[in-house]
């Protein structure tokens, strides 16, 4: 707003404010502002808009274009100098809180053989979704799990962590998604490094895949009342095969083709309280409608090629490229192979937005649901 304009919000609508300005009244708004008060109607058109008006932008991180850049920073910096080695992605829009979309962080993360990261737990919650690389592990509150490309993991908020590759492993590159710009926002982030610097493995290596990822099974005795998921670690096999097996049997969503949701085995709840996580499989030359939904989404391309329409705009993608969709945008995603499946991870905000009661979905009605490229 201008210093001595307040009225470029206003609506010629009723039920909107609709105040112009005057000598008087803008002589009122400087009395209140020494005060640090202000009008609701200068600024209600503003913060209370028809609908979410996001200020994300549709990003598109190419890989091949960002991967030397990663490597890079292994040779310029050091695990112990950086606390972790990450390049993370800077949505125009959103610059000012380190978000890649919306309330969302992410950053690609690089290891090599022989490193360990110090432990440390923060009020944050994330996970890692494995790019490229042998032989990484990460290390939860005593629970060791062994990570190979594709599968998909969790550090939950207050939880003790720590990643490393092993001796005889190679170069190992990740994705991390975290909810820091929202934690922060909410004013809540606390941060600890461990007293040892690193924890004491204190469970059988992988042992939360073997009690919790049994399909449709679960211990009969647990005790576990966290408010995550026990199944720290997704492994991308048993995922890769349950899309195929679901695809036999349904003709998927029309807006987002065959789509899995990682939950938590203990409640069939969402992998965390603030971030949710999928993955979906677009069939051989599928091509599927357009909506909008409130929530933030980051995908990543897990497998093949194809393209997304975001709000008019086509974006091409390929294997291991990272894209978002910000909220209320219109999107619709499309696979070019005609004899390959494609499959993008995705992780979001959908259980904020679904426990406050926020969350909101809608179709594209018009050219037979789908968008016209602008």
């Amino acid at each position: 707003m201008e210093a001595n304009r307040y009225d470029a919000y206003r609506e010629d609508t009723a039920g909107r404010a609709n105040v112009a300005d005057s000598p008087e009244r803008i002589a009122y708004y400087k009395e209140l502002a020494r005060l640090e008060t202000g009008a609701l109607w200068t600024v209600a058109n503003k913060i209370e808009p028809w609908a979410p008006r996001s200020v994300s932008v549709p990003v598109v991180w190419r890989y091949q274009e960002l991967r030397g850049h990663v490597l890079r920073s292994a040779e310029l910096v050091s695990p112990e100098e950086a606390g972790r080695r990450v390049i993370y992605l800077n949505n125009p829009g959103r610059r000012d809180v380190a978000a890649a979309v919306g309330w969302l962080y992410s950053g690609l993360q690089v290891m090599q053989p022989g490193e360990l990261a110090s432990a440390h737990k923060h009020s944050h919650s994330a996970l890692r979704f494995i790019m490229e690389g042998r032989g990484a592990y990460t290390v939860v509150d005593g629970h060791k799990m062994t990570l190979g490309a594709n599968d998909f993991v969790l550090t939950p908020n207050g939880t003790w962590h720590e990643h490393g590759v092993a001796e005889d492993g190679t170069t190992c590159i990740w994705q991390d998604g975290l909810d820091i710009p929202l934690v922060n926002a909410l004013e809540a982030g606390f941060y600890a490094v461990h007293p040892d610097l690193n924890q004491a493995v204190t469970y059988p290596v992988d042992d939360t895949s073997a009690a919790w990822g049994g399909v449709a099974l679960r211990p009969q005795v647990s005790g576990w009342t966290k408010p995550y998921s026990p199944l720290f670690k997704y492994e991308w096999e048993p995922t890769y095969e349950a899309l195929r097996r679901y695809a036999r049997t349904t003709a998927g969503s029309p807006f987002d083709g065959i789509l899995l949701d990682y939950v938590n085995p203990a409640t069939g709840g969402p992998v965390m309280p603030t971030i949710g996580a999928s993955m979906q499989m677009l069939r051989a030359g599928e091509h599927t409608k357009a909506h909008r939904h409130t929530g933030s989404f980051i995908y990543q391309v897990a497998k093949g090629s194809g393209f997304s329409i975001i709000d008019g705009k086509r974006y091409d993608w390929t294997e291991r490229d990272i894209f978002c969709v910000p909220s209320w945008s219109i999107h619709e995603h499309a696979n070019l192979s005609s004899n390959d499946d494609a499959c993008l991870f995705c992780f979001n905000d959908l259980p904020v937005m679904r426990s406050l009661g926020l969350y909101r979905e809608e179709a594209l009605k018009e050219n037979d649901g789908h968008q016209i490229l602008i």
